[in-house]
C-alpha cells in the first residue's frame, strides 16, 4: 500500500491491522505528525515513512497548516472549511518537499495486488498527476474527495472521477459521507478498481 497524506498513520494502522504482512510505504510532510508516525511504527519493518508531499513535480512549496494538522494543506484554507469543520482554520505556514511518487520509489517497490490510497485535503488531482508514471501499478485507488471548495483552488470529485476513469479507474465503492448544516454533501472516501481501458466507458 502507497499512503499518501498519512499524517500520523492511522490509515496505516487500519492497514496493518488488516493486512499483516503488507508492504506499508507511507507520505507526510509534516514533521510533527510524522515523528509520531515514525515512533507508532518503530518496530515495523515493513513500513517506510517519507516526510515529503507527491506532486507533478520536484519543488518546495508552503504548507497551510490548520488548527488540525490533519486537515492542513498546499492549498489554501477556505472560509467554507472552517465554516463546516470549526477549529481548521490556517494557524501558520511552513516549507515541504513535493515530488512525483517515482521520485521516492519505483515499479519494483509496488507489489501487487496494489492499493494507492490519497487523503491530501484538496490536492487530490494533483498528487494523482505526481503518481501517473506508476499508476498501472496499482489494482486500487482509495481517495478522500471533496463536492465544494473547502481549500481554494482544488479540483471536485466529478474531476477526479474523470481524471481516474480516464486511466481505466472505476468506482466502486462511496465511503463515509460527510454533510453539511442544509443536508448537502461536502466530502466522502471513493474506492476506484482498475478495469482496463477497453472496459471504462467515458461519455
Amino acid at each position: 500500500m502507497i499512503d499518501i497524506g498519512a499524517n500520523r498513520g492511522q490509515f496505516a494502522l487500519v492497514a496493518r491491522h488488516n493486512f499483516p504482512k503488507a508492504k506499508i510505504i507511507s507520505f507526510e510532510p509534516l514533521p510533527q505528525p510524522a515523528a509520531l508516525f515514525r515512533r507508532v511504527f518503530a518496530a515495523d519493518d515493513e513500513t517506510v515513512l517519507h516526510v515529503a508531499a507527491v506532486g507533478p513535480k520536484s519543488e518546495q512549496c508552503s504548507m497551510h497548516v490548520s488548527g488540525r494538522d490533519d486537515s492542513s494543506s498546499l492549498l489554501p484554507i477556505s472560509s467554507l472549511q472552517e465554516e463546516i469543520f470549526p477549529g481548521t482554520s490556517e494557524v501558520g505556514k511552513i516549507d515541504v518537499l513535493v515530488a512525483p511518487l517515482d521520485t521516492f520509489i519505483d515499479e519494483y517497490d509496488i507489489i501487487t495486488p496494489a492499493m494507492l490510497k490519497l487523503d491530501v485535503q484538496g490536492f487530490e488531482l494533483d498528487a494523482l498527476r505526481g503518481c501517473e508514471s506508476l499508476l498501472s501499478k496499482f489494482e486500487w485507488v482509495y481517495c478522500e474527495c471533496s463536492f465544494v471548495e473547502l481549500y481554494s483552488g482544488q479540483k471536485l470529485a466529478a474531476d477526479v472521477i474523470d481524471w481516474l476513469s480516464n486511466k481505466g479507474f472505476q468506482i466502486k465503492g462511496i465511503y463515509n459521507s460527510t454533510y453539511n448544516n442544509n443536508g448537502q454533501i461536502v466530502q466522502a472516501d471513493f474506492i476506484f478498481q482498475y478495469v482496463g481501458m477497453d472496459r471504462v466507458s467515458c461519455g
